[in-house]
């Protein structure tokens, strides 16, 4: 079954630490949203990640969350590996490998698949490209392109308006919904920061006319560096 995917753009975080380069991350979510669409069929998520990152610019870790797909298909585990660096005093540049698996029945790991990213920060805006050869296991390509502007209200508080487009280069192997190979998505998000927790509150949009409704997301995290 061709499954939707998904993943999360705010959440809550709690971290514990021994090093000062080492996390691990709790998260709690109204809905898992990846792109717009829900892939816990509009329910909370609870989600954890450890993450690690050295002063030289390489990091890894894991993420794990629970996903509703309308099969026995229960939780997904990823996995990634990256390295960051300033290209001069305004830009930075992220690139990494992602590993998505699916768990919790015999067939799940069938959507399981590898993705290649590139995050260009140039200060309050960021350009990110991320490119799959086989998604979800169908042997599509399907590429990800995300820009992002963040608007900083006060120390505290800061509004990201977001679009992005989601696009299957084989769409005999891959389809968002019938006859759609491709779709947008939009975001306005606050984020707030008080007493060492952090808030967001955002509001998400596609144009697709079966999955990905106009959604009100809500999370909230705490983090603890070791």
């Amino acid at each position: 079954m061709k499954k939707r995917l998904l993943l999360v753009t705010t959440l809550l975080t709690i971290s514990t630490s021994a090093f000062a380069d080492l996390s691990s991350t709790v998260t709690l979510a109204s809905d898992y949203l990846f792109n717009g669409v829900s892939q816990t069929d509009e329910s909370p998520a609870l989600q954890g990640s450890l993450d690690w990152s050295d002063a030289s610019g390489w990091y890894a870790g894991a993420w794990a969350s629970n996903v509703d797909f309308g099969d026995d298909t229960s939780f997904e585990v990823d996995v990634y590996l990256g390295y960051s660096m300033a290209i001069n005093e305004e830009i930075t540049l992220d690139a990494g490998v992602a590993q998505y698996t699916y768990n919790g029945a015999s067939y799940s790991s069938d959507g399981n698949y590898s993705e290649i990213y590139t995050k260009w920060n140039f200060g309050a805006t960021d350009l990110n490209i991320w490119y799959a050869w086989d998604y979800f296991g169908t042997g599509a390509g399907h590429y990800i392109v995300m820009l992002n502007h963040t608007f900083t209200i006060n120390d505290d508080l800061t509004l990201l308006v977001g679009i992005d487009r989601s696009s299957s280069l084989d769409d005999n192997k891959w389809q968002w919904e019938p006859g759609t190979d491709s779709y947008t998505h939009w975001q306005v998000t606050s984020n707030f920061s008080t007493k060492g927790f952090d808030f967001s509150l955002g509001l998400h949009g596609t144009d697709l006319d079966t999955y990905g409704d106009t959604t009100l997301l809500l999370t909230v995290a705490r983090t603890f560096q070791f």
